[in-house]
């Protein structure tokens, strides 16, 4: 039987600066979605990437002293890098800068000019710069833009417009036919009540103001405006083209669901099927509206200096108890909040108390009482029948949350698996089971289940917290570890478990704090006030030609606590829990590490066997796909879509300091 497709996308990201923890929040969303997905048995494609042109970031780069091309690479490399801190399993990351994309979207530009549904003529309104958006009058609030509340200015410029009339009522019929179009219902009412029953008006989809833009083909005068450029990306990131696409695009198109936030529904909702209706292609499944993250009651912004970034938050906590915060305390259609107090408290309630606990005392009873031997669960005593009865349900219940995308309300089902678990404890008290010989039996029972439910939260977890979800399937003996094994409560056989590691230790609030004040609150503070005030730090006044990009400065003494060796790979294969790992094994001089290197897509194991490498060398050890990396191999990023490993001198020995 041929296997279920599923093509899932982020929106685009903006590179007009680095992404707060609310934009980061979409692909922590999307990437559980798709890593279910996968688990459920799905070909799944998932894309995500970057939206680089536009009159914003041409103003940006020019303040900055930099061209607009050196900008967003900087920035896209700045947000590719938080993704992958995130741990999210994309399949393809776009720019819209990469060269196929730019000769479709002249292509796609080209065959609408050419049957009439694009034509030329004049555009005069308000023009609000940061959302790239044109206005009329009466569209204002307050005399602001309507979406971000921002001044807007008049502008008038020759420009092309996109026939919208003319498939209104096709859209509106499309939407009334499919109800679960747009989602969440809330979302689709305000479409269609703002948007279609007043009427589209006609959309400028080409300026002539600014030059940092895809050129219209036949008008140079012309470069396509950002909406049609930036939305395409879902199609041509498939290799879409109109003169004859590629097996990617006939195999995964149309997109099961775009998953982008609430701001930016208009264009996904209005412009972006009726951009495929003109082009004759089947419109996306689903498109989910998702609210934004708040601190505490306000938008996020760096204006209000109030802005979380998502690796400050890695830094000190890890990177799943950042994913597991952001996955349960967002609701479905309403806007959530984060506050570092109330990090701390989900964390320890949740993360520390419940699930850690859970998993530490049971690992640890059953090395104390049975030298970690578990049998296969069972048991038909009221209080076994009701942890089997509440695992079973918790499957059924956390992928029927997870059809809607309500993440909150699966690992809220989730933790209420620990929760019984951890009653469970309290009811069969093992520790006075333990004490008479004749309980034994009984206190072995109750171990087995308890351990089986543990597996069933380390399946559970997969999607959301895919590191804890293999250290707990590691602690507890590595068990079957697939969807399918859950379908029955004991199914597991017996084995061994591991040694009781702590999963998350629990957080000191006043100590907690206070780092945070010094580590990420002060500085940001400092920033914000030289920001403001116009000030640059000292070393970045010098004057520097243009094209060079500001980096941090470091100090001799920074750099000395950098550790650059010579290694020899000795062995190298592909990780199987990930698609951009390689597991390598690095002679060192003082013998063998490893260390996992997210350079897949452009080596192959054979390419590396016997190269010497630079590598940091007193990098904390971390864990990736559940695999420990105790280091990291040097590359060069040489363009959007290459990637060069720095390799040594055969006749440089093993071990040697690099200096």
């Amino acid at each position: 039987m041929e296997q279920k497709k599923f093509y899932i996308t982020t929106a685009i990201a903006y590179t007009s600066r680095k992404p707060h923890i609310g934009n980061t929040y979409e692909i922590v969303l999307t990437d559980a979605i798709a890593r279910l997905k996968r688990m459920q048995g799905y070909d799944v494609f998932f894309c995500t990437g970057t939206d680089e042109h536009g009159q914003k970031i041409e103003e940006i780069a020019s303040a900055a002293g930099v061209t607009p091309k050196a900008y967003v690479d900087q920035i896209s490399g700045q947000i590719r890098t938080i993704w992958d801190t995130m741990n999210t399993s994309y399949d393809y990351f776009i720019r819209t800068t990469d060269d196929y994309h730019e000769k479709v979207v002249q292509k796609i530009f080209k065959r609408l000019y050419d049957q009439g549904d694009i034509y030329k003529g004049e555009y005069s309104g308000m023009y609000c710069t940061p959302c790239e958006s044109f206005w009329t009058e009466s569209q204002l609030k307050d005399g602001c833009c309507p979406d971000c509340g921002r001044p807007v200015k008049p502008a008038k410029e020759e420009a092309y417009f996109f026939r919208m009339s003319k498939y209104q009522d096709r859209l509106m019929k499309h939407i009334e036919e499919n109800p679960d179009f747009i989602v969440p219902e809330s979302r689709k009412k305000e479409m269609i009540n703002n948007f279609l029953k007043p009427g589209l008006q006609d959309l400028c989809v080409s300026r002539t103001s600014f030059k940092w833009g895809i050129p219209v083909s036949f008008d140079d005068r012309h470069v396509v405006y950002v909406w049609l450029d930036a939305l395409t990306n879902y199609i041509t990131a498939l290799g879409y083209d109109p003169d004859g696409s590629g097996e990617n695009f006939a195999k995964y198109w149309p997109a099961d669901v775009h998953v982008i936030g609430k701001d930016i529904l208009r264009f996904h909702t209005l412009y972006w099927p009726i951009f495929l209706m003109a082009l004759d292609l089947p419109l996306p499944k689903q498109i989910f509206g998702h609210p934004w993250m708040l601190f505490a009651a306000e938008k996020m912004s760096k204006s209000r200096g109030n802005v979380i970034y998502a690796d400050d938050m890695v830094r000190l906590f890890g990177v799943d108890a950042v994913r597991y915060y952001m996955l349960s305390a967002m609701p479905y259609a309403q806007d959530g909040t984060i506050t570092y107090e109330a990090f701390i408290a989900k964390y320890n309630t949740d993360l520390a108390n419940t699930l850690g606990n859970l998993v530490n005392r049971t690992v640890a009873m059953a090395n104390k009482y049975f030298g970690g031997a578990i049998l296969a669960a069972g048991g038909e005593d009221p209080l076994d029948v009701d942890l089997r009865e509440t695992a079973l349900s918790t499957v059924s219940g956390v992928l029927s949350s997870m059809e809607q995308y309500r993440t909150a309300d699966a690992l809220q089902k989730i933790i209420a698996l620990a929760q019984r678990a951890n009653k469970y404890i309290d009811e069969t008290t093992p520790w006075i089971l333990a004490k008479d010989e004749a309980s034994l039996p009984r206190l072995q029972l109750v171990l087995s289940n308890l351990v089986e439910a543990i597996r069933y939260l380390g399946v559970l977890l997969t999607p959301f917290l895919p590191d804890t979800a293999a250290a707990i399937l590691s602690q507890i003996g590595n068990p079957a570890g697939d969807l399918d094994s859950l379908s029955q409560f004991g199914s597991a056989p017996a084995r061994q478990v591991g040694a009781a590691t702590p999963l998350f230790a629990r957080l000191d609030e006043q100590k907690t704090m206070e780092r945070i004040e010094k580590e990420i609150v002060e500085p940001q503070k400092a920033a914000a006030a030289a920001e403001a005030a116009g000030n640059a730090p000292a070393e970045e006044k010098a004057e520097e030609p243009a094209g060079i990009v500001h980096l941090p400065q470091i100090t001799i003494d920074d750099f000395g606590k950098v550790e650059l060796r010579v290694g020899r790979i000795a062995q190298c294969e592909k990780l199987k829990k990930s698609k951009k790992l390689l597991k390598i094994q690095l002679e060192d001089g003082e013998g063998t590490r490893q260390i996992l290197s997210g350079i897949a897509a452009w080596y192959t194991p054979e390419d590396l066997i016997g190269k010497k490498v630079l590598f940091v060398a007193n990098l904390k050890p971390a864990k990736l796909a559940g695999e420990l990396s105790e280091g990291m191999i040097l590359a060069a990023d040489c363009s959007e879509t290459e990637v060069k490993v720095v390799f040594v001198d055969d006749s440089i020995p093993a071990g040697a300091t690099v200096c």
